[in-house]
């Protein structure tokens, strides 16, 4: 096992790898941008190194101020968590140039599932299902009109290089198709660096289903279930669920087998995400994304499966055989993950502040993933998310029924926050019977 372990990332997800770490006896290394220098998980680390100022180009994403706390402080790996510099195949390469331990995927399959049109082309090839949709880039206006024909309408416009719900719109005619390319280009060209566009089948009623992936030191590709993600605003989750109510054992199987075979046609090691969308009416299932690092919502399966998937991130890493049987891999019970983010409860825009009260739930079933103490500043420099409320029980019913309670009693002053929301939702006929889709929060409001 390695033994020193810088955290390339923030907030909950930076202290949550360093618990594990710390369990492991494994160094934990932060990096901190100013603003975050009394954060917990900068208190918490073994070390922690400031790489720059509030800025994230000019700090955690700033990859030479990085490697040069990485070799100051004589770590031996890096975990880059999710976002910033998790999914950078330059960096990846250039941390294993350097002799350092990369705790992620290879940088040759950050970069075939990084280009959305790259990615649905290699799993077509490999038999994974894919919706209807360009092969190429739509060039320009013209052969997105003439793709869009072809495919039918709607269609979803898309961002080839983009991910995490951004660079993305919806046309239902030529004309709108039009403003969302030109939009969609724009956005793509400043966001990302790369203005390439693809044009796909939009579904009007789809659920957002994905599978947790697991690369092995050996070279096997193993499964560990599905988390439901259809609960969204601005095409960016709120709440996961796992297993998902929408899924049967022979959907389930057929959805295991289709990310098995992801993962293996670009060779993949470490923990990674197939992201698909499901149409309910037919059961056919089609692939969306691959997300090739820890997802925000991994919580629900590591206590759906009884595994710490850090600690299994950074055991394939050192060439070591997972904790578990990936022969015996089977879900016990169900678990429900909520995002608490500073945001307003009716239209999700951000409300940073000071935290003049913290205080988290605890009980049966319940853990909160934090990267706040009351007292902290929450900017806005970065992500609304504050933490990540789980909740498990034997069965969903129990899960609503303990996440209802936790949801009550999670105080949080000062910054704006969805605890309201999720209050509501928790409530919601539709949510309750588990027959929903990427919808329901635009019907809830």
């Amino acid at each position: 096992m390695i033994e020193s372990l810088l955290v390339a990332n923030r907030g909950e997800i930076a202290r949550r790898i360093i618990r594990t770490a710390r369990r492991l006896g494994i160094r934990a290394i932060a990096v901190h941008s100013e603003v975050d220098a009394g954060l917990p998980f900068v208190l918490e680390a073994d070390e922690a190194v400031c790489v720059g100022p509030a800025n994230p180009a000019q700090s955690y994403r700033n990859a030479e101020a990085v490697l040069d706390a990485a070799r100051s402080t004589g770590a031996q790996a890096i975990h880059p968590g999710y976002g910033f510099l998790s999914e950078n195949a330059g960096f990846a390469r250039t941390v294993e140039a350097g002799g350092l331990v990369w705790v992620g995927p290879g940088a040759d399959a950050i970069t075939a599932m990084g280009d959305k049109i790259n990615a649905r082309n290699l799993m077509a090839k490999a038999g994974v299902p894919v919706a209807p949709g360009t092969t190429e880039p739509a060039a320009d206006l013209d052969a997105a009109v003439a793709a869009a024909a072809e495919i039918g309408y709607p269609v979803m416009v898309k961002a080839a290089a983009g991910g995490g719900g951004m660079g993305m719109g919806v046309a239902t005619d030529e004309a709108g198709l039009r403003s969302e390319y030109d939009k969609v280009r724009s956005f793509a060209e400043r966001m990302f660096g790369d203005g390439s566009v693809l044009i796909e089948r939009y579904f009007p009623r789809v659920r957002h289903v994905e599978v947790q992936i697991l690369g092995l030191a050996d070279g096997r590709v193993v499964a560990l279930g599905e988390r439901e993600c259809s609960v969204q605003r601005r095409n960016q989750k709120l709440v996961e669920e796992s297993p998902s109510p929408a899924v049967s054992p022979e959907l389930r199987e057929r959805f295991l087998a289709a990310a098995v075979r992801a993962g293996e046609a670009v060779n993949y090691r470490n923990a990674g995400t197939v992201e698909c969308l499901l149409d309910p009416a037919t059961q056919e299932f089609f692939f969306l994304e691959m997300n090739t690092r820890l997802q925000v919502e991994h919580p629900v399966t590591e206590l759906v499966y009884g595994v710490d998937l850090v600690e299994e991130q950074l055991r394939v890493a050192s060439g070591l055989a997972p904790t578990f049987d990936p022969d015996a891999l089977a879900p016990r019970g169900h678990a429900i993950e909520l995002r608490i983010n500073a945001e307003d409860p009716k239209r999700f825009l951000p409300g940073p502040g000071v935290i003049r009260t913290w205080v988290e739930p605890a009980g049966a079933g319940v853990r909160v993933d934090s990267g706040y103490v009351e007292g902290n500043t929450v900017t806005p420099f970065y992500d609304s998310l504050m933490a990540k409320l789980i909740v498990s029980g034997a069965t969903r019913a129990e899960a609503i029924e303990r996440a209802r309670a936790a949801v009550a009693g999670f105080e949080i002053a000062g910054p704006k926050c969805n605890l309201p929301f999720f209050a509501e939702l928790l409530e919601n006929e539709e949510f309750l019977s588990g027959d929903y889709d990427t919808g329901i929060v635009g019907r809830m409001r």
